[in-house]
């Protein structure tokens, strides 16, 4: 890769793990777990509607002094749809944004990943801060090996 080639696409976590809209909290949280990641993107019939992070799932709980008990809570989260909690408009770029721009997306909204989208709006891949701090690592040990 050249220094002319830093496309989002280069750099991107392909094929994401996502969840349906329908799918409850409780879902939502135990695949975040499995899979070690912390955000899933949300669809509805193949088409990305919203984003939903850890965080996010986490601040839907209520709060530690309210009068539920455990089961009542669990039972809440097992019945509220991800799309309650889910951001419905969440940052994408393209696999041609130019990773400087989108890690100035990254850094200026103080965001920790943004959705890729191909020209047909489809999902095609998901673009973490972890991505632009490898994409940086690489290129900046490259540019420092070069005589």
């Amino acid at each position: 890769m050249t220094a002319n080639k830093l496309t989002v696409g280069d750099w991107m976590t392909p094929n994401p793990i996502t969840v349906e809209e329908d799918a409850t909290v409780m879902e939502a949280i135990h695949l975040l777990k499995e899979r070690n990641i912390r955000r899933l993107p949300v669809m509805r019939a193949g088409r990305l509607v919203g984003l939903v992070t850890e965080k996010m799932l986490l601040g839907y709980m209520p709060a530690k002094g309210t009068a539920l008990d455990q089961w009542e809570l669990h039972y809440l989260l097992a019945r509220t749809p991800v799309r309650k909690a889910m951001n419905p408009s969440p940052h994408t770029v393209t696999p041609e944004t130019p990773i400087t721009d989108a890690a100035r997306l990254l850094h200026d909204r103080k965001l920790n990943g943004v959705l890729v989208l191909d020209a047909r709006g489809d999902l095609v891949g998901l673009l973490t801060t972890t991505n632009a701090l490898e994409a940086l690592i690489h290129f900046t040990t490259a540019a420092a090996q070069s005589p």
